[in-house]
């Protein structure tokens, strides 16, 4: 069966302007108990055993009502309800993520091993890409210490990563007309890959990833806009070529390689220069707070980017 590839993703399924914004949020909040008791995983959420970890704010954690019901992953549907909503078929057991390409020591992981890496409690700010924050309590390890098993060439310079195809459990990947191509692709440059903000997350709120935040496993990269923590992976590719990615491939001028969160750097149908903060203020709040460059990770972060043109490379 052919796939509509877009070039272009209409402005109603990336939702710039506060009006959209305000109502989609009291909609999508409002509606949590009742999605949350339709998702599988999150009715199947354990709690999980953690280390406090080394990255905590003192800021105010997002509602996890909030962060289990509103939010994007395409493969479940393009409206913010509708991971939480659609996701209570998915199946994120049995699982495996394979890591391959440029390493010494290739190596399919199951579940149950990624599970057993010591896992750190972690609170990150994350930053969307369509004008909204959050601040969730992930549960995960570093990326590095996966990396570091399967022993990367020297020749190794991006990571790749994909996402799970399945449409009988993921509606989003049915049908001739679909938002995005499958599998969901995504790349960090090795540097970017190793630091040590970069997690595998497998929880959030203390317990088991739920089926519509990404389970059983997703990469955090939180100086980063969202779309770049690709969820549900099954593949890991080390390599020597910038990896495709998915909303480059579908919008490049909207949707960059790089996509860490800019203030200057306006997206093309709207500012960057603020943020809404997601349950701040009650559901019909509609203030905006001033975006920090690396999404406030920049003393971590920004001696990465040494020399480049961040308007360019954006």
């Amino acid at each position: 069966m052919a796939v509509y590839r877009p070039t272009h993703i209409p402005a109603s399924e990336i939702t710039p302007h506060s009006i959209y914004m305000s109502r989609r949020n009291f909609m999508g909040a409002a509606a949590a108990s009742l999605a949350l008791a339709g998702a599988g995983g999150s009715a199947l959420a354990a709690p999980l055993q953690a280390t406090p970890g080394a990255y905590k704010l003192d800021e105010k954690l997002t509602p996890k009502e909030a962060v289990t019901s509103y939010n994007n992953f395409y493969e479940f549907g393009t409206d913010k309800s509708d991971p939480s909503s659609n996701s209570g078929d998915f199946k994120p057991t049995p699982w495996s993520v394979k890591v391959d390409g440029l390493v010494g020591k290739p190596k399919e992981f199951g579940l149950e091993e990624l599970m057993k890496m010591p896992l750190e409690d972690r609170t990150y700010r994350m930053r969307c890409v369509e004008g909204w924050s959050m601040v969730i309590p992930w549960i995960g390890f570093p990326l590095a210490a996966l990396l570091d098993q399967v022993e990367p060439q020297g020749s190794a310079k991006y990571v790749s990563f994909e996402t799970v195809v399945r449409p009988s459990e993921m509606p989003g990947q049915k049908g001739l007309f679909q938002p995005l191509p499958w599998p969901y692709v995504e790349g960090l440059r090795l540097d970017e890959a190793r630091h040590p903000l970069t997690i595998l997350a497998v929880g959030l709120y203390g317990e088991t990833l739920p089926n519509q935040n990404g389970a059983p496993i997703r990469l955090v990269v939180p100086w980063k806009y969202g779309f770049k923590s690709i969820k549900s992976i099954v593949r890991i590719l080390l390599t020597d070529k910038q990896p495709e990615t998915t909303w480059k491939n579908s919008n490049a001028r909207e949707y960059g390689f790089y996509s860490n969160v800019n203030p200057a750097v306006d997206h093309p149908r709207w500012s960057q220069a603020t943020e809404q903060r997601i349950g701040e203020g009650g559901f019909f709040n509609t203030a905006r707070r001033p975006t920090l460059p690396f999404n406030g990770y920049g003393d971590e972060v920004a001696s990465l980017y040494a020399g480049m043109d961040l308007k360019a490379n954006y």
